[in-house]
């Protein structure tokens, strides 16, 4: 077993070597908001009860933090990997003038994990997104409609075959340890196939106090999923999620044909012995990182806040986030 598993890993990662360069970057999550209206996906910690006493619908990051964020990220080689955040808790038109911000402070477009959007939606978020991502969590139909009961899949199916007609580039989140069985990866290859898509997220299921989970699934359990994928789809851009107590997996990952990480609490854990770990796998995989997650480079950040299209009341508000978060982070 350890053998054809080890055998599984070094077809994925030369599947990979001959579809990609040898570098990695890290995915960075922006969310907008700790709230969602639905709250009914049972390993979501959005979906427990302390969870929604703690943050109400009024539990809406500020602009200026989402800024920020999106600032450092851009000067430290982050990737978006997408603007995401509870359903139902901003208009649509608050959505598109952060999307519009964020953009905008990338320099390029981005991707969303934002819900289902229709037509309209779609072209007026056009100029500013590249890419839109399906959350389906599990493509297993039953499994799905018991773990996701209010979040049904036909309406992203639908989502992402329009937004492919539009021009947009597509992707889906999956989560690893929610019930499935390896037998249920012909599902997601179809899936896969039939929507055409450039990018998944994986997740490694990270158990929350108050859902029915208690366990994560094991790394090798993990990687098989991703390498099984890697392998059939090998221009496929495959990004893979940690979590803080077990970024030692960040080489098996890699290893097994991920392009990136994400879902680690970078600004938190900036310069810790967990960042210095990844880094550490990241290059022992044979990858080189172009993400900076253990030193602050020499940047002007004051500059940068004033190459900004924004008015001054914004700018000065992101300068005090900026000089918060980087004083956390030294």
């Amino acid at each position: 077993m350890e053998e054809n598993f080890n055998q599984l890993i070094r077809e994925a990662k030369n599947v990979y070597n001959a579809n990609f360069d040898n570098t990695a970057w890290f995915g960075r999550c922006i969310f907008l908001s700790w709230y969602c209206d639905l709250g009914t996906c049972k390993f979501c910690f959005r979906s427990t009860i302390k969870h929604k006493i703690r943050h109400a619908k009024s539990a809406k990051r500020s602009i200026s933090s989402l800024l920020t964020d999106a600032l450092i990220g851009r000067n430290l080689g982050w990737r978006i990997e997408f603007l995401t955040g509870g359903y139902r808790i901003f208009t649509f038109d608050e959505m598109l003038d952060i999307i519009r911000k964020v953009s905008h402070v990338f320099g390029e477009k981005i991707w969303i994990n934002l819900g289902t959007l229709d037509k309209e939606q779609l072209e007026l978020i056009k100029p500013y997104v590249e890419g839109v991502c399906a959350s389906i969590e599990t493509v297993e139909p039953e499994l799905h409609d018991s773990i996701c009961p209010d979040k049904p899949i036909q309406p992203y199916s639908d989502m992402l075959k329009l937004a492919g007609e539009m021009g947009f580039k597509k992707s889906m989140t999956v989560v690893i340890g929610l019930g499935e069985k390896k037998e249920d990866i012909d599902y997601l290859f179809d899936f896969i196939e039939k929507h055409k898509l450039e990018r998944i997220t994986f997740y490694a299921l990270k158990p929350v106090k108050g859902t029915p989970y208690t366990k994560s699934p094991e790394p090798e359990y993990y990687a098989w999923w991703i390498a099984k994928t890697r392998i059939r789809f090998p221009k496929l851009e495959i990004i893979a999620g940690l979590t803080p107590k077990q970024p030692d997996y960040t080489r098996l990952i890699l290893e097994a044909g991920a392009n990136a990480i994400t879902k680690f609490p970078v600004l938190k854990k900036f310069n810790s012995p967990e960042t210095q770990l990844i880094e550490k796998m990241v290059n022992d995989s044979g990858r080189k990182f172009i993400s900076v997650l253990n030193h602050l480079p020499d940047i002007d950040w004051n500059q940068k806040i004033d190459e900004l299209e924004f008015d001054d009341g914004l700018k000065e508000e992101i300068r005090q986030k900026l000089e918060m978060y980087l004083r956390k982070m030294k």
